[in-house]
């Protein structure tokens, strides 16, 4: 059963504002303006200036006249919109899996991590106080949906809300209708109707109450029952495989990075070798006690879940950290979980070392150090066509055929054929005898072939579309030193055209 804790704060914009303005700070009460169509109306106001009957929305004149010794300024939404997106990536802290519910507020996914804190209650105390030391109050509430949590935050009492599995239909009931996340103009309307708790909803028919009101008003009540299921837009994939650890004080010196990388990898992979899986994909990030994440990220050419080597992976890597002033937690999260069962190991010294034992620790430090997309193996591909004969595939990825052992193909195929000159051939069918290529001349000494190699008309749209001059006849040649070419003829023989000769590949 999911978890989803709503993390909403009340006066959001007035909070960021003043982080961004820390020795221009107003007297209470104190309001944000927005313009809109050509009028000054509020567009957020802090407590005390809700205390005096002011609210978002609001005239700015008529706020002055209810409270006229008011201090304003302009609002900023997209330094807001920003703060948040930055507090998503703080929260990776606490959960894998977060997503903003803007303007002011966020859903974290803490199934199967709250149990790190030692328990729900103690992971939201902890959340809260970690804001409310930088200056943010935020109201929290944890239910089985992100609707049930969104109203229980919003409109339930107290600030930190905890509702029991399966037991947020109780904590729903007196809630007004708003804390469906209706329409404005839906929720007025129901209240007018006398429809003032969610519970006087829940006993109405279904069907009058979406001709009423809409389907859309049945899809939030379901959603926030859970009957449906609700789509949340996380900033990165969810995963239950993650793991943290928590410093009574920050670290910053290199070889405490190096251990606690151990330490949290070896935390992590004792779940993964528990359930029977591994990972190919690791991310590791620093929080540092200034509220900046560091990530860093590693991949694996198999799955595996041996903290040894995760860590000597991440190790390079490290010199990268900046700790600031100290690092006060630190996460791992797996992706690219798959089933890894156990290996037996043999007890003679001269059984053949597997897989994770010999290319792919290999494969792992290149693919690190120089990226992915850098190391690779060629694959077949069924095309008559040199060039488009083959594909980069994972390193250790399984075989997916092979090439014609009769019509052998060079070690290194250039990606476009160049062009030779000074050709010297008896035409129509001979091998070259010499050739020039980039300001050297080569002296045939032994040839192989033709090869005919044509264009590929059953791929062709229309067959009138294929062009002689498609047409190629390959030859392997030596030349007098040994080297070995694959060059073809382009086109067919005609008597009185010279003919243009190319260079595909070089043999080992």
């Amino acid at each position: 059963m999911a978890r989803i804790l709503c993390a909403w704060s009340p006066n959001w914009a007035i909070a960021n504002w003043r982080r961004r303005n820390p020795s221009d700070c107003p007297p209470s009460p104190f309001a944000l303006i927005e313009t809109e169509r050509g009028v000054r109306r509020l567009f957020a106001v802090d407590r005390r200036g809700a205390e005096l009957g002011l609210f978002p929305g609001q005239k700015a004149t008529d706020a002055l006249a209810l409270a006229p010794d008011l201090a304003t300024a302009e609002a900023e939404p997209e330094a807001d919109a920003a703060a948040l997106t930055a507090l998503v990536d703080w929260c990776v802290r606490f959960s894998p899996a977060v997503a903003a519910d803007p303007p002011d507020g966020l859903f974290l996914d803490i199934e199967g991590v709250a149990h790190l804190w030692g328990g729900e209650a103690e992971l939201v105390a902890d959340f809260r106080q970690r804001l409310a030391r930088n200056g943010l109050f935020f109201r929290c509430a944890v239910a089985d949906t992100a609707g049930a949590a969104w109203a229980l935050a919003h409109h339930a009492r107290g600030t930190e809300i905890l509702a029991p599995p399966g037991g947020q239909a109780a904590l729903l009931a007196p809630l007004p209708p708003a804390a469906l996340r209706l329409d404005p103009e839906a929720a007025a309307q129901m209240e007018r109707l006398g429809l003032r708790r969610l519970a006087q909803i829940l006993d109405l028919p279904r069907a009058p109450l979406g001709r009423r009101f809409g389907p859309h008003a049945l899809t939030r009540l379901d959603q926030a029952l859970g009957r449906v299921e609700e789509a949340l837009i996380f900033r990165r994939p969810p995963t239950p495989w993650f793991a943290r650890l928590a410093f009574f004080e920050p670290i910053s010196a290199p070889e405490d990075l190096q251990r606690v990388t151990l330490d949290v990898a070896a935390k992590l992979c004792a779940r993964l070798e528990q359930e029977g899986r591994g990972a190919r994909r690791f991310e590791l990030g620093f929080h540092r006690v200034d509220g900046r994440s560091i990530p860093l990220t590693v991949g694996l050419a198999l799955a595996g879940r041996d903290p040894q080597r995760i860590a000597k992976l991440f190790a390079p890597k490290l010199e990268t950290v900046d700790p600031g002033f100290g690092i006060e937690v630190v996460t791992i999260s797996a992706e690219a979980v798959e089933p890894l069962a156990g290996r037996q190991v043999r007890l003679d010294a001269l059984r053949e070392a597997a897989p994770e034992e010999g290319l792919a620790p290999l494969v792992d430090r290149l693919a690190n150090r120089l990226g992915e997309d850098r190391v690779w193996k060629a694959r077949p591909v069924e095309s008559h066509i040199p060039e488009q004969s083959a594909a980069p595939a994972a390193p250790l990825s399984p075989g997916f055929g092979s090439w014609d052992p009769e019509a052998p193909r060079p070690l290194r195929l250039f990606r476009r054929p160049e062009p030779l000159e000074a050709v010297t051939a008896l035409t129509p069918d001979d091998p070259p005898r010499q050739f020039r290529w980039r300001k050297r001349t080569y002296r045939v000494r032994h040839a192989e072939g033709p090869e005919r190699i044509g264009a590929e008309w059953w791929r062709k749209p229309d067959i009138d579309t294929v062009r002689v001059d498609e047409v190629r006849d390959y030859y392997r040649v030596e030349d007098q030193d040994g080297a070995r070419f694959w060059v073809y003829r382009e086109g067919l023989y005609r008597a009185g055209e010279n003919a243009r000769w190319f260079l595909h590949g070089v043999f080992g």
